[in-house]
């Protein structure tokens, strides 16, 4: 990868982390303890990597019978992503229900595949895939395996 389209993947990173952290997580957050909630959206909890204390961020998620799978779309540069690297076991909060699960990165899968699976429908499925392609960096995919 150049130097030139490092320095802009890490520009945009920047940017879209200013924008979740300060606008869109806080958003998503408020309308849920409202209750208005998506199936595809949930709230994950890690150890801080440094800190050690929880740390929760809403995250688009597709859950099934095993686990559930999430897209880190700035890699391990993301914060939560970085709190797994360090600890993986996780919870997922769901509407009002909690898993408990360790996580592990993916990074074979194929992440515009998997972000269409989240989707429900062809107009959403290709909707998701262009959010994802849009604001993604260094998109890896997450596996949480549930444990309880």
């Amino acid at each position: 990868m150049s130097q030139r389209t490092t320095e802009a993947a890490a520009r945009k990173f920047r940017r879209e982390r200013f924008v979740g952290r300060y606008l869109a997580n806080p958003a998503v957050g408020l309308l849920d303890r409202i209750g208005i909630r998506s199936s595809m959206l949930a709230e994950l909890e890690t150890i801080g990597a440094k800190s050690g204390q929880p740390r929760r961020v809403p995250v688009t998620v597709s859950i099934d019978d095993e686990g559930a799978w999430l897209i880190s779309q700035h890699g391990h540069r993301a914060g939560w992503a970085r709190n797994i690297a360090a600890n993986p076991q996780v919870r997922l909060r769901q509407g009002k229900r909690w898993y408990t699960g360790t996580a592990a990165f993916v990074p074979d899968d194929d992440v515009v595949a998997r972000a269409r699976s989240f989707a429900r429908g062809r107009t959403s499925e290709s909707a998701t895939a262009w959010t994802i392609k849009a604001l993604e960096s260094d998109p890896i995919s997450v596996r949480i395996t549930f444990t309880a």
